[in-house]
């Protein structure tokens, strides 16, 4: 199981003070000693945290992957283009929210979202679709021509006792399953931590799992890079 780690929260740090650091590009090169797979960032339209020299300078010294979560907004997709991460995973985006809320609706999107994903594509970047579990989404996302999905497991990580939790992981599972069919890399994330990633981690279909949040956080007591060793260690 590979580990993709998000750091835009030590930009979210950085962000407080308008200062200089902490320096994300530190954060990736920690996480990456410490058994990272992949370094993932979202560049927000508003760029509440990650911006654009960041992205510029993680995609110079990032030695594993680079993965830029975005929108499928026309000036983020030229951006994305030029500076060409490894991997875009297309994303939801509200201005108000405070973190990614549900799955990128492709069915609603289609006809812009396949446009995104033909552009990036032609540009050598690997393209992934943030999805719910859901298995019309998951088809609409292989017609779109990704390779590669992401579940939304925040139904699962915000479940209201045993019998939700075990519903929506039975759902990841279908889900999952599903997109294997459909002959799709499967990656999943959002809402996971210590406490709950095990229990997505055994889904044999789901190759990686990105994480951000609950990491950055136990790094705040831990260490950053003590906080990934532990999250690799649980999900193998």
């Amino acid at each position: 199981m590979r580990l993709g780690v998000n750091i835009d929260h030590i930009a979210t740090l950085r962000q407080a003070r308008r200062a200089l650091e902490p320096e994300p590009a530190f954060a990736a090169l920690l996480a990456e000693k410490s058994g990272a797979d992949s370094i993932v960032v979202h560049l927000r339209e508003d760029r509440r945290h990650i911006n654009d020299n960041d992205l510029y300078v993680l995609r110079g010294i990032v030695r594993t992957r680079l993965n830029m979560e975005m929108s499928i907004s026309k000036k983020i997709v030229d951006i994305a283009c030029a500076v060409k991460p490894n991997q875009s995973t297309l994303v939801p985006e509200k201005r108000e929210e405070l973190t990614t809320e549900g799955g990128l609706d492709v069915i609603k999107n289609f006809s812009k979202i396949k446009e995104a994903v033909l552009k990036l594509q032609d540009e050598g970047i690997d393209v992934s679709i943030f999805v719910d579990p859901h298995l019309n989404q998951i088809r609409s996302v292989s017609k779109a021509g990704a390779r590669m999905i992401e579940l939304h497991t925040g139904r699962y990580a915000n479940a209201k006792g045993k019998m939700q939790e075990l519903k929506c992981l039975n759902e990841l599972r279908s889900a999952a399953k599903f997109a294997k069919s459909l002959g799709m890399n499967v990656f999943a994330g959002h809402g996971l931590d210590y406490n709950n990633v095990t229990r997505v981690a055994v889904i044999n279909e789901i190759e990686e799992l990105n994480i951000g949040h609950s990491i950055v956080a136990r790094g705040v007591f831990v260490g950053l890079g003590r906080a990934v060793k532990d999250m690799k260690e649980l999900i193998n």
